[in-house]
């Protein structure tokens, strides 16, 4: 899935939070059947830390953390949208929600299945998306 990576840009509902991925041609994206995700329709593009950049809003972020706490998901606290957020598979990455990219023009997002309800058992699976060689 390599090939010539662009910067992406994104956001919430409201615009008071942007961000940007830097993402390649062929996008591996995941829907998760957690509690947290089927309530919410992210759909995860996972990102290694150098490749997202916040550009604008951390102020209004509001985080919300559970179980483990190691997940911090993070909340536009103006409109209540997820955008992204530092999730407990990959806690050196970000994952991008796919239905915030303000484009995906051009993007071949693949979508995927995944088992979060059974999360302990699948999420080694995941540990790959974060890493720089991705």
């Amino acid at each position: 899935m390599t090939g010539e990576r662009t910067w992406r840009a994104g956001g919430c509902h409201c615009g008071a939070v942007r961000f940007e991925a830097e993402l390649e041609p062929v996008v591996e994206a995941q829907t998760c059947n957690c509690s947290m995700c089927a309530k919410t329709g992210f759909v995860h593009v996972i990102v290694p830390e150098s490749r997202f950049r916040l550009t604008q809003g951390s102020d209004a972020l509001t985080t919300y953390t559970f179980n483990t706490g190691v997940a911090r998901h993070l909340f536009c606290s103006v409109c209540g949208v997820k955008a992204f957020y530092r999730p407990r598979s990959n806690p050196d990455g970000w994952s991008v929600n796919a239905r915030c990219l303000d484009d995906a023009e051009g993007l071949d997002v693949r979508i995927e299945a995944f088992d979060g309800r059974n999360w302990e058992a699948n999420a080694h699976s995941l540990a790959h998306l974060s890493r720089e060689d991705q």
